[in-house]
């Protein structure tokens, strides 16, 4: 069974910093290509990072790019995301993502963790 724990999250002032983890479980985690996702109130899910199982350099929303670095531990069977000058329209839940079948084109993500909570007061 395939779990997804999403910690890190809280209140933080607006130019503050937080980092994300999300601990994975009950899957072949170095080729499973890894995601974040944020949910705003009132909004739909957005893509916010990536990295391929493949390796390589990971991709950003271009809201996040320069601000977020992620990150992932395949010893560890953890991603990470460190999110830096957080603005008050990065509030939203954050969602860890996996693409647990290994595959060379786009990733197509079927589990998912819970949310961790992201709060930035202006």
């Amino acid at each position: 069974q395939v779990q997804l724990v999403e910690s890190g999250g809280g209140l933080v002032q607006a130019g503050g910093s937080l980092r994300l983890s999300c601990a994975a479980s009950g899957l072949t985690f170095s080729r499973a290509s890894m995601g974040w996702f944020r949910q705003a109130p009132g909004k739909s899910r957005e893509f916010v990072a990536a990295i391929r199982w493949t390796g390589g350099s990971a991709n950003y929303a271009d809201s996040v790019k320069g601000r977020f670095t992620m990150s992932r531990d395949n010893a560890k069977n953890t991603v990470y995301l460190q999110m830096n000058s957080l603005k008050p329209e990065d509030t939203a839940v954050y969602y860890c993502a996996a693409d647990t079948r290994p595959r060379l084109g786009a990733p197509q993500y079927d589990k998912w963790g819970q949310g961790t909570q992201v709060t930035v007061s202006s």
